[in-house]
């Protein structure tokens, strides 16, 4: 749908300047027809030179109003407006439409009062004598408030009607994913009961002849259980996606023995936070998938995550050889791009180095926060993961 529309909602550059372009000249071209038609006083003004007066004024005012517009749809809306910080989103609005309206009087009483003095002439200058400075300045203010708290609300409408139109066409694609998703694997899936249970017969059969074995079905039996229940949530503490690595690196390290070198550093801050499921694990495999079973020798893995400020900071590196080919971007990666743009728009940073000996992942996530009612519970369900 959206791309059945480019020029209303692609952000394309060519499609954006287009589009604002358009929305400017068609507001200065408005206004200036609009304000023509209001006299400065009856009968003394003729409407020709009113008319071309007004379409001057009406686009030297474009400067307060494109200021006030992209401050509000480019900062308030986004960083404060759409986080539900209500008080602050007031506070900057009133503080910009005041600000607005003081640079549209300044410009009244400066370029606007020279342009008025070179087209209406005598007539222009018998009013303001008559009228005195005092009430300019005071109707200056007045129709600057007036003129910002239009356009304001107009690009706030226009914005936000936007951003929720988007994000519709965007949760009706992901239902549409979900869905087809799900057939696929109801098409292959084997009972999750028989399953378990098959896994929890051969670790006990295992546990005493073969300890290794047996911590490899445990945690492999971990990690189906969190793809089986987990992984069509919309959203899983990140306590449970770090337990999640933390097992599939295990086992990767039982599978290589004493060849692998693994670094991990894991955040200590994760109880309290959400994350879409399964999103981390295809990088951390990418790793082992392209890197480490190609090295014959001393294959690495360095992972470290940390949080700061809500934002989830991942720098994955793995070691390779010159002689490998390049990494090419499989289908995992390629699903977990593609959820980023879906689940996190505008909210996350993606990186991806290929060095001739290092290939890396800079992943920068912005987070969801637990509610606090639930993030207690799911503290006490994820002590056991450290």
């Amino acid at each position: 749908m959206i791309e059945k529309y480019p020029f209303i909602f692609s952000d394309a550059a060519r499609y954006r300047i287009a589009r604002h372009v358009s929305f400017w000249l068609f507001w200065g071209v408005f206004q200036g027809f609009l304000y023509s038609f209001v006299a400065i006083q009856r009968g003394t003004i003729y409407y020709l030179p009113r008319l071309q007066s007004s379409f001057a004024e009406s686009f030297v005012f474009l400067i307060p109003h494109m200021f006030l517009s992209y401050m509000l749809i480019y900062f308030v809306i986004p960083r404060y407006l759409l986080k539900q910080k209500y008080f602050i989103t007031i506070t900057w609005v009133i503080v910009l439409f005041l600000t607005a309206a003081l640079l549209s009087t300044i410009l009244s009483l400066t370029v606007i009062e020279s342009i008025r003095r070179h087209i209406l002439g005598e007539q222009y200058l018998a009013f303001i004598r008559k009228s005195g400075w005092g009430l300019s300045i005071f109707l200056g203010l007045m129709a600057g408030l007036r003129g910002a708290i239009t356009i304001g609300g107009i690009s706030a409408a226009i914005k936000l009607m936007k951003h929720w139109y988007v994000k519709e066409q965007r949760n009706l694609i992901l239902q549409k994913e979900n869905m087809e998703a799900q057939l696929k694997v109801l098409k292959a899936q084997i009972h999750p009961h028989f399953l378990f249970n098959t896994l929890n017969n051969i670790y006990s059969h295992t546990r005493n002849s073969s300890p290794a074995a047996s911590k490899m079905l445990m945690e492999l039996s971990d990690i189906l259980r969190y793809i089986l229940y987990e992984g069509d949530l919309k959203q899983v503490a990140l306590a449970k996606e770090l337990k999640l690595l933390r097992d599939y690196i295990e086992l990767e390290q039982l599978r290589y023995g004493n060849k692998l070198e693994v670094t991990v550093n894991y955040p200590s801050n994760s109880e309290q936070y959400s994350i879409a499921p399964l999103l981390l694990l295809p990088f951390v495999e990418n790793c082992f998938k392209h890197g480490a079973s190609h090295i014959l020798e001393h294959p690495w893995v360095s992972l470290h995550l940390h949080i700061s400020n809500d934002v989830l900071y991942m720098k994955l590196l793995n070691g390779k050889t010159e002689e490998m080919p390049a990494h090419t971007p499989g289908i995992g990666l390629q699903n977990v791009n593609e959820r980023l743009r879906l689940l996190y728009p505008e909210q996350y940073d993606l990186q991806v180095i290929n060095e001739p000996d290092v290939f890396i992942v800079n992943l920068k996530l912005t987070l969801q926060q637990l509610p606090a009612v639930n993030n207690l519970v799911h503290h006490q369900q994820t002590v056991s993961y450290a």
